[in-house]
């Protein structure tokens, strides 16, 4: 695994580098003495500044170099920077519009893992339109993990969003998928971090 990418991490809508998946993925990856190559960043609220604050941390990585995992609204800014950028993305329970349900949203709320408030604006909502992807190009590209007992999001939208890539749909859980210790070693092989034909 010496050629192993680079991951980047994109967390969910009031979620942080703290949530349970990501701490699942660090730890799978430090116990391959792969750490290092985890990227990732608490991503502030305004989605343009998350998506030019990423773009930044990973300008310097080649796409055959860097892979993506997204949850829920980070597989959505996964799935916008895999087509701009070229490079693998495991989404799971990715939002395929963020804009149906995150408008109620907007105002002052706060994080799941702080108590420290933090304003989602109107504007916001506008700079989600800039960055949705209305069909994917290369669905080889793609590994969806979806959860059917998704109360959040519905996970048919993934599906069909997402058709033609490789896809595992787990029947039940939630969309926290708190069995995602489950599923981790699956979602990292795809994005580099296995056996060679495992990403095939």
């Amino acid at each position: 695994m010496t050629n192993a990418p680079y991951l980047l991490y994109l967390h969910g809508f009031r979620s942080s580098p703290r949530s349970f998946k990501a701490r699942v993925v660090q730890e799978k990856l430090e116990q391959a003495g792969l750490g290092e190559r985890l990227i990732c960043p608490q991503l502030p609220a305004s989605p343009k500044a998350a998506m030019d604050m990423v773009l930044g941390l990973v300008e310097r990585h080649a796409p055959q170099d860097l892979a993506i995992v997204g949850s829920s609204l980070g597989g959505f800014y996964a799935t916008w920077l895999a087509e701009r950028l070229g490079v693998r993305a495991a989404v799971i329970n990715p939002s395929v519009d963020p804009t149906r349900n995150l408008s109620k949203h907007v105002g002052i709320t706060t994080a799941w893992h702080s108590d420290e408030a933090f304003e989602f604006r109107e504007e916001y909502i506008g700079e989600l339109v800039d960055l949705r992807v209305a069909q994917i190009t290369r669905p080889e590209r793609y590994y969806l993990l979806a959860a059917t007992g998704d109360e959040v999001l519905d996970y048919r939208d993934m599906v069909a969003h997402y058709a033609g890539a490789r896809q595992h749909v787990i029947e039940g859980s939630d969309h926290a998928i708190p069995e995602f210790a489950q599923y981790v070693d699956e979602v990292l092989a795809f994005c580099g971090f296995g056996p060679a034909d495992a990403a095939q």
